[in-house]
């Protein structure tokens, strides 16, 4: 079965995700999935861990099989607007994708206090050339899910071909086991 998680959160987002990014890497070829994107909250901070990690993996591959390791690692951001618009993760499809996502970040961050990121989604529709986008859907723990139908029209104008929506299985620990 091929399986790639493409929206994992490293111990970069604090609070949201706890292993470090090399461990995720790591993790995921043992499970043997195809790949991992890895999307941290307003920053790419654990993109040379895990490339790091992946670049190691391959090495020990094909020392002991011979053959490359076929796995794929994307890295981008999960953006978070200051704004109420829900997330968009965003990998770079290119160099200067990634420069305009790099970019994107700095903004934010001079913006707010030291460790804040204030994003709005007008800075992001600003430009998304080269940059493949996920938008994702509000939990409906938090109350009525965020209205996702606006900011989806006008991602899909600035960025066609480009944008997806984002699915995620809201669990907590007292959910009842599935077979």
């Amino acid at each position: 079965m091929s399986h790639a998680e493409l929206v994992a959160a490293s111990s970069f987002s604090f609070l949201r995700g706890a292993s470090h990014a090399h461990e995720l890497v790591a993790e995921a070829i043992a499970l043997g999935c195809d790949g991992i994107g890895l999307a941290d909250r307003n920053t790419v901070a654990g993109v040379v861990r895990a490339h790091s990690a992946l670049m190691q993996a391959r090495e020990r591959h094909i020392e002991e099989t011979g053959r490359p390791l076929a796995f794929r690692l994307a890295v981008g951001a999960r953006l978070v607007f200051a704004d109420g618009t829900p997330d968009v993760v965003a990998y770079p499809a290119s160099r200067d994708g990634w420069g305009r996502l790099c970019r994107l970040l700095t903004k934010g961050n001079l913006r707010g206090t030291k460790g804040e990121c204030r994003l709005a989604l007008e800075d992001l529709l600003a430009d998304t050339h080269d940059l493949l986008l996920i938008l994702m859907p509000g939990a409906p723990e938090a109350g009525a899910p965020e209205d996702c139908a606006g900011p989806l029209r006008r991602l899909a104008e600035r960025a066609p071909g480009a944008l997806w929506l984002g699915a995620t299985m809201h669990r907590r620990g007292a959910d009842r086991r599935q077979r």
